[in-house]
């Protein structure tokens, strides 16, 4: 059961990876043709993606988890850009789901 969750935990944090790798990319190209700096915030992208699906998390949370959770917390991190987002959350993962190597005790 717990190399199952280290492989999902694999899975999900190279996807974080490579979504923070191109959006990072994204965001470099985009400063490039601006001539100054342009980052995406995470709130933006999900609200052009999915905009019911951001309502319905805020309400979520809102209702069922605490209500301040969001104003100070989830606000913020909905401000900051997309790869600063999702590569500590894919590296977290892949922490986390990494192979630990067993050392054997030495007797020498």
């Amino acid at each position: 059961m717990i190399s199952v969750l280290k492989f999902i935990f694999r899975v999900l944090g190279c996807a974080c990876v490579a979504i923070a790798i191109v959006a990072g990319i994204s965001d470099a190209s985009t400063s490039i043709a601006r001539s100054e700096i342009s980052l995406m915030p995470l709130g933006q992208v999900w609200f052009t993606h999915s905009p019911d699906t951001l309502n319905l998390v805020q309400a979520a949370i809102q209702r069922h988890v605490h209500p301040g959770l969001w104003d100070p917390g989830i606000q913020t991190v909905l401000t900051w850009p997309v790869w600063a987002v999702f590569a500590p959350l894919g590296l977290l993962l892949l922490w986390m789901g990494a192979k630990r190597s067993r050392q054997r005790p030495s007797f020498a």
